[in-house]
């Protein structure tokens, strides 16, 4: 089975021993009487009657049980659940934007929105009334992916009725580009010692891609690396361990899966290093370097390879699976969390850098553009100007300072 390790796909730490639930079986039965009477309570009394179906309410009452637990739990409505069914290829995230479309009675919806992302200001659970003008209803999950797509710098208008106001929003996004290279940019420095690899993503060719580079670098005289994880989302657990094997000694225990159903799993870097990397690291993230990223940051720094420099990351390291519920209804339920070889797990708090750096708006701007210096506009390469990545210079400091 194929492990991703995405935001969406994305409890505090888990003990050894599966801990006691808060409270007794028998708590259930007052609790479950006041869900009814609550139940009972809006159907007599609420004036929108076409609201008021069994059905709807109690999906309802489930999106938001699903959503108080942690930020990748959901609840998978009848008609997502039909359309995921129906299109099992279909990813129903769109990265340029960062958000995950969801579908239910009333229409598509914001299923979740990355922070830091195009649609970052936006409330999960507001319904998409319209895309571009256009009303949404009736419409299946392929054209309205396809109706959410763009280029890089291109918008996508919104009309979108929140939770929290009953008026519909017009809102307009700006689609950001997405790299497709695991390894998308990879050089040596100034310096010619050394080498500078940023990752966008942890995919299935990152571990041979990211080697590729490795050995070019090497080979050109590189003496310490730079490895860049931010904004990165994660991948695949897979190529993470592999990755991590190419900086640590064969059969490295690197990352634990623990749950409260579940044998501890370990897993441990390959059995065979085809190279031997024993020069200086510094691992750069941010509060977008999530998942695969963090379990990569984390292990280096707790088997002190790597000095970790940025900011505080996302804070997730949890594993989801799907499962079938009645009414052609579903749970995506987080079910364990991914350690740290020291045991601490990266889920809600994220992994902390040795050397903090604070990372403005202003920063983060500049940081993406210089991310794609090669396709600039004009009015974007003045706004760059001869800034210097602060993140970049703090890691060339600390090797300075830490190597002879």
């Amino acid at each position: 089975m194929r492990i991703l390790l995405y935001p969406l796909f994305l409890l505090p730490a888990l003990a050894e021993e599966a801990p006691s639930l808060p409270d007794p079986d028998e708590a259930a039965y007052p609790a479950l009487e006041r869900l009814v009477e609550v139940l009972e309570q809006v159907r007599q009394r609420h004036p929108d009657v076409d609201q008021l179906a069994y059905e709807r309410l109690v999906n309802h009452a489930l999106e938001g049980m699903l959503g108080s637990l942690d930020p990748h739990s959901s609840f998978i409505h009848p008609e997502m659940a039909a359309a995921m069914q129906a299109h099992p290829d279909l990813d129903p995230h769109v990265p340029s934007l960062g958000l995950t479309l969801g579908l239910r009675e009333d229409g598509p919806y914001l299923a979740n929105v990355l922070p830091g992302s195009a649609a970052s200001a936006l409330l999960p659970g507001s319904s998409i009334l319209q895309i571009g003008g256009q009303p949404t209803a009736g419409l299946e999950l392929p054209t309205l992916l396809a109706r959410l797509g763009g280029e890089a710098g291109s918008t996508v208008t919104l009309e979108l009725k929140s939770p929290a106001d009953p008026k519909p929003a017009e809102v307009t996004l700006t689609h950001r580009a997405v790299d497709t290279r695991a390894v998308a940019d990879s050089h040596l420095l100034d310096d010619g010692a050394t080498g500078y690899l940023r990752l966008s993503s942890f995919t299935d060719a990152a571990p041979r891609e990211m080697e590729a580079s490795l050995d070019e670098m090497e080979d050109a005289g590189m003496k310490r690396l730079v490895l860049d994880l931010r904004g990165n989302p994660g991948g695949s657990l897979p190529a993470t361990v592999r990755i991590l094997g190419l900086f640590l000694p064969p059969e490295s225990e690197v990352v634990t899966t623990r749950g409260r159903e579940m044998e501890p799993e370990v897993l441990s870097t390959p059995e065979r290093q085809r190279r031997e990397r024993t020069y200086p690291i510094a691992v750069l993230i941010d509060r977008l370097s999530a998942s695969a990223s963090e379990l990569t940051a984390g292990a280096l720094q707790d088997l002190e390879r790597a000095t970790v420099i940025g900011e505080t990351s996302y804070g997730k390291g949890s594993v989801q699976n799907i499962i079938p519920m009645g009414g052609g209804t579903a749970l995506r339920l987080t079910i364990a969390t991914y350690h740290t070889p020291s045991g601490r797990t990266p889920h809600l708090t994220g992994i902390t850098p040795d050397v903090p750096v604070e990372i403005t708006d202003e920063i983060r701007e500049k940081t993406a553009l210089s991310f794609r210096r090669t396709t600039l506009t004009p009015e974007e390469t003045k706004t760059l100007g001869d800034w210097t990545d602060p993140v970049l210079a703090a890691a060339l400091d600390h090797f300075e300072t830490t190597t002879d």
